[in-house]
């Protein structure tokens, strides 16, 4: 039995957009509902390659996880997880390394709902769901879900992908990823992604005020606001760059940067 069977069933607001739901559905995914639907079928018009970026960013997550499990890394802080998406976090980490941990950390009924999803993976593991909100980086770190999971004391790789977009300045986005970072050990690692109108301003801004109309906020950042989360850490080769070029394998297509629209980048604390 897990600690959410018991739980209440989530109450979700079916009439009002969702970012994690809009995200699932321009992944082909089936947890979403008309409101999603109307909302993200208006970013589609205006950003018509979505559907390829969000398949993008998602790979650039896969292939960071693979490459930081072969590095040794074996715990992991997924912040903003979304709606289970085949192959999550956890079982990308536990091909590799069986007894890897995961804590995934949402707010959306939703994902609380598909929770239980989350928490099937290798017996040698262990894989906890956290019902929590960035913009409170305290209540994740004093969670008890957090200490009985991860060893604070070993490095921890925090993924904070296709999340930090949906903070406004107002909401400190810097000082919130400074605070998850300064909780972990040198040889702890960020991965992290963020859409950008620098490739495509005019389709990107379009977008963005289609989010924005549906009620989810989204807030584009240029390269070089989006390298400032890395300051003081030692970014992985290729560095700041689009997902799409992130360490790509033979078969990540080849799309035009300025279709994908979203830097990303892996980096380790010193």
């Amino acid at each position: 039995m897990t600690e959410f069977e018991d739980a209440a069933k989530p109450k979700a607001d079916l009439n009002t957009p969702s970012s994690a739901r809009i995200y699932d559905y321009v992944l082909g995914g089936k947890d979403n509902y008309q409101a999603d639907r109307d909302a993200a079928e208006k970013v589609i018009a205006a950003f018509p390659t979505v559907r390829e970026a969000a398949s993008h960013n998602r790979h650039f997550m896969n292939r960071a996880v693979t490459a930081l499990t072969d590095m040794g890394i074996v715990q992991f802080l997924d912040i903003g997880t979304g709606i289970p998406t085949v192959p999550n976090l956890h079982q990308l980490a536990q091909e590799v390394v069986p007894e890897a941990r995961v804590v995934y950390v949402d707010n959306d009924p939703i994902v609380l709902a598909h929770a239980r999803a989350l928490l099937h993976g290798k017996p040698e593991g262990r894989t906890v769901y956290l019902d929590a909100d960035l913009n409170d980086p305290a209540a994740i770190l004093n969670s008890r879900e957090l200490h009985e999971t991860l060893d604070l004391d070993r490095p921890v790789a925090l993924s904070l992908v296709a999340v930090l977009h949906f903070l406004s300045d107002e909401q400190d986005p810097y000082g919130i990823v400074d605070t998850l970072l300064d909780a972990l050990v040198p040889g702890s690692v960020l991965v992290a992604s963020h859409i950008t109108a620098d490739l495509d301003p005019v389709g990107m801004t379009k977008a963005l005020d289609m989010y924005r109309q549906g009620g989810v906020y989204a807030q584009e950042r240029s390269r070089e606001e989006f390298a400032r989360f890395f300051d003081g850490l030692e970014l992985l080769d290729p560095g700041v760059v689009v997902v799409n070029r992130w360490r790509p394998t033979l078969h990540t297509p080849r799309t035009p940067d300025e279709q994908v629209n979203c830097w990303g980048a892996v980096a380790r604390k010193g």
